[in-house]
């Protein structure tokens, strides 16, 4: 690595104006680097900018902040709003002064490494190479879009898994939406719409709403307050799931049952040694009966069983899939008074001229004028694509049998040399998951620590997919997610960067408090 007056000189470039790529920012300034941030949009705050008016926060307040910027006393709601949450992320980037570096309506059409040799003694190439990563940039402002090529020495990517690629179904032979009279949405697109915009497209319409984790709860719930029992909303549904009513089950607060140390000893770990193991072991019926004691919370607040919705998955596997979702307040008394209808559907749907076809059903089409897509987002494909190289999106893709996008700390390929991504796998706390991310490869790219040999780290993230196999729900597996594990994960960061993973005072808060962004300030 090149003294410390030359490596400040080293360009960085940051993909992506969301949490993410503010927190790659502002920890390569803190370093001494003069990082530049390329944002297609006009704005900063990714996935903020664009949602469901009605959305709030899934975590409570105290878990989504930044550990050196908490959130101001005028903000009293525990689950802020949209519109909240996105002034304090704006706030956040002024007081570090983080606009400086931003390139607005700047889209990063692929990236291109020159020289992809990886050294000799099978080590990752942080700066020792010969290599340059071209960025290619265009300006989406002009009419006649203009390109230009940046050379920089580190790439951070966070683009995230949420945005820009809307992961449509496979329909049927000739029961596309072709076959439909009325009109068929992405989500994305109704959250692209502003408040009023959004009303009035829904008005008067007999709408369905395909998916049923969070934006299609939050869409459902716009579309049944505009239109009422008159005209009620129906949701198709393919998988249930452990939908929270709040954090508090039966009184008791979820992160005492799944978010603290003690939690933790109940899961099979990667990297375990054999007590760990075998105390896994032993506590597994522990970890059974607080999953089922959460399950039956839910089961009860929300009727399940009445409305046919009980998964045939544990809450331990939601929650390690980290599709766990918060409903919004009144659902299920919209589902009670009719303005919102629930159907459980088949693997497969089509389309008929009237509306949803379900297959193997003998049921007449579910009538619609309106259908939106709530069927999430192709992150990987937008990951993967972003790369010139065939390998690299290979590398990206990972292996038919891999459950996520192989990645070292969830940050580093081993096979692509100076590059990270921040922010494609999720927790429980994406914004405090990210930012400890972002301090690790501060650390990493200021010399502070080098990462172990491509063999030692393959290694390592076969022990992760190991774990997302294990305990993730088979349907949601492809999922990078570290829900249930993010104390553990967090305390190999430390480790590396040479910090005290132990962050609380007195045996009783480290082993049974929850863990939080405010535990790792300093």
């Amino acid at each position: 690595m090149a003294n410390c007056e030359g490596r400040k000189k080293e360009v960085i470039a940051i993909i992506g104006g969301g949490i993410s790529g503010l927190l790659a920012c502002k920890y390569c300034i803190s370093k001494g680097f003069d990082p530049i941030v390329f944002e297609s949009e006009s704005s900063i705050g990714g996935v903020w900018t664009k949602t469901i008016g009605s959305t709030k926060l899934q975590t409570p307040k105290p878990v989504y902040q930044f550990s050196d910027f908490p959130w101001p006393d005028s903000v009293t709601q525990v689950f802020p709003d949209q519109q909240m949450v996105l002034e304090y992320i704006e706030s956040y980037a002024r007081h570090f002064d983080l606009f400086n570096h931003i390139h607005f309506n700047s889209k990063v059409l692929s990236l291109n490494f020159e020289d992809s040799s990886i050294s000799g003694d099978g080590e990752w190439n942080l700066w020792g190479g010969k290599g340059k990563w071209n960025v290619t940039v265009q300006d989406t402002r002009t009419i006649s879009p203009q390109i230009q090529i940046y050379q920089v020495d580190f790439v951070v990517v966070c683009v995230g898994r949420f945005s820009q690629v809307p992961n449509m179904p496979e329909f049927p032979q000739n029961k596309g939406p072709e076959a439909f009279e009325g009109e068929v949405i992405h989500s994305m697109d109704y959250s692209n719409m502003d408040s009023s915009t959004a009303t009035n497209f829904v008005k008067g319409k007999q709408v369905a709403v395909v998916g049923f984790q969070k934006s299609g709860m939050d869409i459902a719930m716009e579309c049944s307050t505009v239109n009422g029992v008159e005209r009620p909303c129906t949701v198709l549904i393919r998988t249930p799931h452990w939908n929270l009513p709040d954090y508090f089950p039966w009184g008791l607060n979820l992160g005492y049952l799944f978010l603290n140390r003690f939690s933790e000893l109940m899961v099979h770990k990667p990297g375990e040694g054999f007590l760990l193991s075998l105390l896994a072991t032993i506590l597994s019926p522990l970890r059974w009966a607080f999953s089922k004691y959460i399950e039956s919370y839910i089961k009860h607040k929300h009727q399940l069983a009445k409305h046919g919705m009980v998964p045939e998955h544990s809450f331990l596997n939601e929650l390690s899939s980290c599709s766990v979702s918060l409903v919004p307040e009144g659902f299920y008394e919209r589902v009670e008074e009719g303005s919102i209808k629930l159907i459980k559907k088949a693997e497969s749907f089509g389309f008929s001229k009237e509306g949803i076809v379900l297959e193997g059903h003998a049921t007449e089409p579910i009538k619609s004028d309106l259908v939106i897509l709530s069927t999430g987002f192709n992150g990987l494909d937008n990951l993967k694509h972003i790369f010139e190289s065939k390998k690299y999106q290979e590398f990206i893709a990972g292996s038919d049998d891999s459950a996520a996008v192989p990645l070292y700390r969830e940050c580093i390929h081993p096979q692509i040399p100076q590059l990270a991504i921040i922010g494609f796998s999720e927790s429980v706390s994406n914004l405090h998951t990210s930012e400890i991310r972002c301090r690790w490869l501060g650390e990493l790219l200021d010399g502070k620590f080098k990462l172990p040999s491509i063999k030692v780290m393959e290694k390592d993230i076969a022990e992760w997919d190991k774990y997302k196999k294990r305990y993730s729900y088979r349907k949601y597996y492809r999922r990078s997610c570290i829900g249930a594990l993010h104390i553990w994960y967090n305390d190999q960061l430390c480790k590396d960067m040479g910090w005290n993973p132990k962050r609380k005072k007195g045996l009783w808060a480290e082993w049974f408090e929850p863990y939080g962004p405010m535990d790792y300030i300093g």
